[in-house]
């Protein structure tokens, strides 16, 4: 493992395949009782999970349980919320994100987010997507880069003949799948996605869903999401968080999804996922 001139360390990425494939588990993230406060408010306390190279890991449970906090703080955007304090671990192959000598926007760079409404920039799609790669200095062939992001973002065969048009002329879904190209376009390691299919119909839903198991093969990817069908169809493994009569949320119960949502071991899994609360 070595460390780059950032101080975050480099290390060779995991093995892609399903949760069932043997060989050795490496982790791209992991939290070590980590916590994330607004002032004097705990939203989050003592979260300790571990997500896998190349699979795909669902965060649920119930609205203000902090499920967006949690995404939020893998790549350090709480930092921008000048009230918001991170103790515990936050690890990336590893490395502590939060140390003092970690560039955040470097972070950003290597862990990427696709926001829960589509956010393309008043520009067009070309432009879109290759400007992320330019801010941060991208030396290569844009047009190849461009191309790629988009292919990989199942959009290419939609917009080859209009890369000149505004990003904001396409519908919703196709959007999101250029904010995901966006996203792709500056090369990070993890994609994280909060609730990126809730403004979308059901039929660009389904086409987001089924990229998301393509892209899993190149990254890894975390998800909030309230729809407990889509966690249960599109993710390897849940993370069950909730609250405590502190209002501070908590992870309940972490597994395989499989396991998870057919035989949950705890009680207060069991009725969040069968509708009794929540």
């Amino acid at each position: 493992m070595a460390a780059d001139d950032r101080g975050i360390v480099i290390a060779p990425a995991g093995v892609p395949g399903s949760v069932e494939e043997t060989g050795p588990v490496t982790h791209a993230m992991e939290t070590v009782d980590m916590s994330v406060s607004y002032g004097s408010f705990r939203a989050v306390k003592n979260v300790s999970l571990q997500f896998r190279d190349h699979q795909i890991t669902a965060l649920i449970g119930p609205s203000g349980c902090g499920k967006s906090t949690v995404l939020r703080a893998f790549n350090r955007m709480n930092d921008l919320i000048p009230t918001s304090r991170v103790e515990g671990r936050v690890l990336f192959h590893g490395a502590d994100i939060y140390e003092e000598s970690v560039d955040p926007v470097e972070v950003r760079r290597r862990v990427g987010m696709v926001f829960q409404k589509p956010n393309p920039f008043p520009k067009s799609i070309y432009d879109n997507v290759a400007w992320g790669a330019k801010v941060n200095g991208y030396k290569g062939n844009m047009d190849d880069l461009v191309e790629q992001s988009l292919r990989q973002a199942a959009l290419w065969d939609e917009v080859d003949d209009k890369l000149d048009q505004s990003g904001l002329s396409l519908s919703g879904g196709q959007q999101q799948r250029l904010c995901i190209a966006r996203t792709i376009a500056v090369k990070p390691e993890i994609i994280l996605m909060d609730e990126p299919t809730s403004a979308l119909d059901p039929i660009a839903t389904l086409r987001i869903e089924e990229l998301i198991q393509e892209l899993k093969q190149r990254y890894t990817i975390i998800i909030v999401t309230h729809n407990m069908q889509q966690a249960a169809r599109a993710s390897d493994f849940t993370a069950f968080l909730n609250m405590d009569q502190d209002r501070a949320g908590r992870v309940i119960e972490f597994e395989a999804t499989a396991e998870l949502f057919t035989r949950p071991a705890k009680k207060e899994t069991e009725d969040y996922i069968t509708g009794r609360f929540g």
